[in-house]
Formats: structure tokens, sequence, C-alpha cells
């Protein structure tokens, strides 16, 4: 059960409402958001939840009987809308494009990327600077210096950043340079990282865990939002799977499943989900057919050069005749 209380409401009223609930049987958490306050309550006993519902400095109450309660539709039937300013928003039913290279590598290229980017109109940049690399001699990114080089070159032209976070220490010294934390697939259900990113203003992309189901994927978003942030964005980027004909395999049946489960948006990454450059127009033009609310697209002025993830990257030409056939697919040329 959600109750959602009234924004004002007094601390008297408030423990009345939750010695109410507190009768009924039911454990209660309490949860506040940069939007709203709520009660979370878990219990089995049946009751007339307009008991809860009629109580002065509720604002309203629903039955959800998801195991992730807060980022259930079943409560919130209006979409989640991510708001990144700047007139960039990410919201169903639209198509937010998020391109640039796996890792950030210099100067010189994140000059590059944000001219092609803005010569197509694309707001939101993607790129590493920390690595998390199955090989430990990999290149593991520039850190924090590489990513105040790549938020002066972004800013003046209001393009926004996004960026992988590997550690919940790393948050707040990255909080002034990005727009929208990553949380990858090796940290699907790193639950000190997702707490920490609970208790930040800013959104979160949650990428599928290698071998994470859409419940654990809707767990992992539930404590970011139990602890305090709403902007959370989900993202599908393909399981492991027995198959080796392609790095893994991108699962689109997760996104009108997602869209039916959560209110979030959902957005697909069809770099990391076929990991073959050949295959991945196809399979972003499949996430958008499938009814993603975004794609996240690695890309790259050299990506024969490119410090990793090359095979999978798309050189700006590429990359141009895809965008075409999105928009094409969307119904905008």
């Amino acid at each position: 059960m959600i109750i959602q209380l009234e924004k004002d409401i007094s601390g008297h009223l408030k423990d009345e409402v939750l010695q109410n609930i507190n009768n009924i049987g039911y454990k209660t958490m309490e949860v506040s958001t940069q939007f709203s306050d709520y009660l979370v309550s878990v219990g089995k006993k049946e009751f007339d939840i307009r008991k809860i519902g009629n109580l002065p400095g509720v604002r309203d109450v629903h039955r959800v009987s998801d195991a992730y309660k807060l980022v259930s539709r079943k409560w919130k039937v209006q979409p989640t809308e991510i708001d990144l300013g700047d007139g960039v928003k990410i919201f169903r039913g639209g198509m937010a494009l998020m391109a640039g290279p796996c890792s950030i590598e210099g100067e010189g290229q994140v000059e590059k990327t944000v001219e092609h980017l803005l010569k197509n109109n694309i707001k939101i940049m993607r790129g590493g600077v920390y690595k998390p690399r199955s090989s430990p001699y990999s290149f593991r990114g520039l850190g924090m210096d590489g990513l105040k080089m790549w938020h002066s070159a972004c800013r003046p032209h209001n393009i926004k950043i996004i960026t992988e976070v590997m550690d919940a220490e790393q948050i707040e010294a990255m909080y002034d340079y990005v727009d929208i934390y990553q949380v990858g697939a090796r940290n699907a259900q790193n639950f000190t990282l997702l707490d920490g990113l609970g208790k930040v203003d800013k959104p979160v992309l949650l990428k599928r865990g290698m071998s994470g189901t859409l419940d654990e994927l809707l767990q992992a978003a539930e404590y970011v939002f139990s602890n305090g942030n709403e902007k959370i964005i989900l993202c599908e980027r393909g399981i492991r799977t027995y198959e080796k004909a392609y790095r893994n395999t991108l699962d689109l049946n997760a996104i009108p499943i997602l869209k039916d489960k959560t209110h979030l948006p959902v957005v697909v990454d069809p770099s990391h989900g076929i990991g073959l450059r050949k295959y991945v127009a196809p399979m972003a033009l499949a996430g958008v057919m499938s009814g993603a609310d975004g794609l996240l697209l690695e890309v790259h002025h050299e990506p024969e050069k490119a410090a990793s993830d090359g095979q999978q990257t798309l050189d700006f030409a590429e990359a141009e005749r895809l965008y075409a056939k999105v928009e094409k697919a969307m119904g905008l040329r």
C-alpha cells in the first residue's frame, strides 16, 4: 500500500496516520522525494483503504501488490517525465537520443563529438570516464579530470552529460559535472550505490544486469526511489545467454513489458545489446518499434582507434544514417 501525504502535513497529523496504519498491523516506511512524501506500508490483513484515505493529511492511497511498489504503474498512471533543463526531456512516447563514445579519451575527441551532436540536434552526450573493464590492463577512463574537461566542452552548447558512476564515493565529486548518473550492468545490484543515488536530485539511468530479470531491474529502481529520488530511467542493454554469435542478447520483449509494469521511461542500448557495429542500426530501429523512449548509442569519429568497444561503435556517417531512419520511424520525416 502507498499512502501519498499532503506536502504540508503537520507532524501531529502524520503521527495519527502512522498510528492508524500500525493498528491495522502493517509495517510502514517513510519516503520523502523531490516531489512528494509517501508512506509505504506492507502487510497481509484485508481492510477498507478508505479508512486511511479519509484521514486528514492524506492526499491519496493505493493498493499495490507488486514487491516494487513506488515504481509500479499500479498506483501512478501518469508516466514519469525526466526534465534535464533547456527543453531536454526523456518521456513516454518521445525519442531521446543519447550518443557519444564508450570512453572519453581526450579533448580533441570530445570536440569532434560535440560538433557531430550539434550538427544532428542531439542534446545528450554519453561517454565513460570511469570504465568497468573485464581486464585490469584495459583502458579504464580519465576519471574526474576527463569529466571536467568534457563538461567544459558541453556546457556552452547546453549538451547534457550521461556517464557511469561506479562507486558511492564518486557521487558527490561528479555531481556538478553530470546531468544523468548511469549505473552499469555490473553494478545493477550494488545496493550501496543505489542507496546513494537515491539521495541526490539528479536523474539516474539503470542498466539491466547481465543476467538480471526484469523484477530485479525494477527492484533496483525501487532502491533509488525509496531513498528519495524519483528521477529514474530504465535501460535494456542485452543479457548474457548461451549464444556466442554476438556479445549479448538484446531482450526487446522487455520494453513493452516494462512499460506495462512501471511508470518510468524505458530506453534501449543496442550498442551493448548486440556488440557488433554491423547490426546496431537494425536493433536500434527494432527498439524504436518496440516502444522505447530513447536510444543510448556508441558513436566515435574513428571507431577503429577507439580506446574501448570500437567493434560496436558507429562512425559519424553511420550514426547520421541511423538518426534519419529513427526520425522516419517516429513519423518525424
